[in-house]
């Protein structure tokens, strides 16, 4: 059992407390963030469990709080652990790298290089005529997972450095071609945050 003398120290008043707080703040925010996320990304059985305890960590930190209103240290601790949640949330979304987004590019030269490339790599392409504001262009859509996103802008550098491109979230997309790679599941979701955990 922990002594009453340690809880009313110095020690544990300035520091322990403070950080513990800090730690739950965090990890509220962060669930809130990855719940968010996977909501938006329909994947919707889990996120139940997730404000679950995102809420029951948060009534912890928020009772420490009214419990202790003459420590400042808790307060800055607080507001300290909503930002680095913050921070937490958004390396996730982008380590997890949900969804598909569509690709616009505009090329005012024949595309045929560019077309070929997004081909040989298994890019869907639907190209367009259209005409802009010096004259006729090409309009390739393309639909890509998140996590192609860079490969894809890397060649759309390599063959055509001048294009104008435009990149947009989607929420669903039916059917399609796509680079072979690793399916997304629920489960690879999570094997994306924690790489060393989970299924092998």
């Amino acid at each position: 059992m922990i002594s009453e003398t340690f809880l009313h120290s110095g020690l544990f008043n300035w520091f322990i407390l403070p950080l513990l707080i800090f730690l739950a703040r965090m990890t509220d925010v962060t669930l809130a963030t990855l719940r968010n996320i996977l909501l938006s990304k329909s994947v919707k059985y889990i996120v139940p469990f997730l404000g679950f305890f995102e809420v029951l960590i948060w009534l912890v930190a928020i009772s420490q709080i009214m419990k202790n209103l003459q420590n400042p240290a808790c307060f800055f601790a607080y507001a300290g652990g909503y930002s680095m949640g913050i921070f937490v949330g958004i390396k996730i979304e982008e380590r997890l790298a949900l969804g598909m987004q569509v690709v616009r590019i505009i090329i005012q030269t024949e595309p045929d290089k560019l077309i070929a490339s997004l081909v040989q790599k298994n890019f869907g392409v639907t190209t367009i005529d259209g005409y802009g504001s010096k004259g006729p262009v090409k309009i390739i859509l393309t639909v890509v997972k998140r996590k192609d996103i860079k490969y894809l802008q890397e060649l759309i550098e390599e063959s055509y450095p001048t294009a104008f491109y435009s990149i947009e979230d989607i929420r669903v997309a039916n059917h399609g071609v796509f680079p072979k790679g690793e399916t997304q599941t629920k489960v690879n979701y999570f094997n994306k945050i924690f790489p060393y955990g989970g299924s092998k």
